[in-house]
């Protein structure tokens, strides 16, 4: 994006907003929360959206000559000028052949975080349970990427740093199909914060063999050793180390709010959860675990994801642990 007089902002504007306008803008990202009335003036811009945050950049006091494509994609082009007359700034974006100008007073930064702990996507099969700690780390890192490490607290930096640790991460157990994955450079390689992130909790539970492979791993970071270290992690040998990521997953996330649900939504989601509380008692009594996991929709975008309930229903093998998912309808 090319900016003019970058040095002369507006009184009370904030740099990091504008900082964050040019990152977008440099990635061709630029996707509008346009509002049916604007009478209030302010239009959002997406700045990262996932389970455990939504963050926007608001353009305040806004107004927009000629239209913006929903639906465009493609690379755009931007510039951001300080109409010093009007004492208000004016971005112009470039669509292709379409052009349109948003003319604002100030940029600020709205983020909201939520509990993400019982939230559970099922887009791929297969040990089901370690692709949830796969995709938690994942989300985790991106709020301390986007946002910084004063968005998370001391529980989520920890879990964060795993979503460098090859035999958990993508590599191994990925939540998301491989076209939806953003493979970094030489994603095979652990970071030294993950190994020690590993070595301390795998001292907490006291898991002496997989401590030793680790040790061995960190010494030669080998994806031989990676994929051996990623099957230790589905045998019912070592379940309490995955216990506990699960456990420091939903104690990390509850500080954070719900998300709010419209009334609909509400009564919906009330009826499913009672189900699924139903179904749970009822394996439980027969000495299965279960547990309740949902996916709701973003707060900002309410057409992004359907409410959903769903049961993990555990069955521990000999050599294997395994789980079974339960949509509740």
């Amino acid at each position: 994006m090319h900016l003019q007089n970058t040095l002369e902002l507006l009184p009370d504007s904030d740099p990091v907003a504008f900082e964050r306008l040019l990152e977008l803008t440099d990635q061709g990202q630029f996707e509008l929360i346009y509002p049916d009335d604007l009478k209030q003036g302010k239009i959002r811009l997406i700045y990262m959206m996932n389970d455990a945050a939504e963050s926007f950049l608001a353009f305040e006091q806004a107004r927009m000559k000629g239209k913006y494509k929903k639906d465009f994609e493609g690379e755009i082009e931007a510039e951001l000028h300080l109409m010093k007359d009007q004492q208000e700034y004016g971005l112009i974006i470039r669509q292709a052949e379409n052009v349109f100008t948003l003319f604002f007073r100030n940029l600020t930064v709205e983020t909201r975080l939520y509990n993400y702990g019982e939230i559970g996507h099922f887009w791929i099969g297969g040990y089901e349970y370690l692709r949830q700690i796969e995709y938690k780390a994942s989300i985790i890192r991106d709020k301390r990427e986007y946002l910084g490490n004063d968005f998370c607290n001391e529980t989520e930096l920890k879990l964060a740093e795993l979503a460098d640790f090859p035999p958990l991460n993508y590599c191994c157990y990925p939540s998301v199909s491989e076209q939806y994955i953003f493979y970094r450079d030489d994603p095979w390689s652990p970071s030294e914060e993950a190994m020690d992130v590993m070595e301390e909790l795998l001292g907490k539970v006291d898991d002496r063999r997989m401590l030793r492979i680790l040790r061995l791993y960190r010494r030669h970071p080998y994806k031989v050793l990676a994929r051996y270290m990623a099957r230790m992690f589905h045998r019912s040998s070592h379940d309490k180390i995955v216990d506990l990521l699960q456990e420091m997953i939903v104690e990390a996330a509850k500080t954070y709010p719900q998300r709010r649900l419209q009334t609909d939504e509400k009564v919906r989601y009330e009826k499913l959860l009672k189900k699924a509380e139903m179904r749970k008692n009822e394996l439980e009594s027969r000495g299965i675990r279960a547990t309740i996991f949902c996916e709701e929709p973003f707060e900002a975008v309410r057409d992004s994801v359907d409410l959903k309930v769903y049961l993990m229903i555990w069955k521990r093998g000999t050599f294997n642990r395994k789980v079974r998912i339960e949509e509740i309808i």
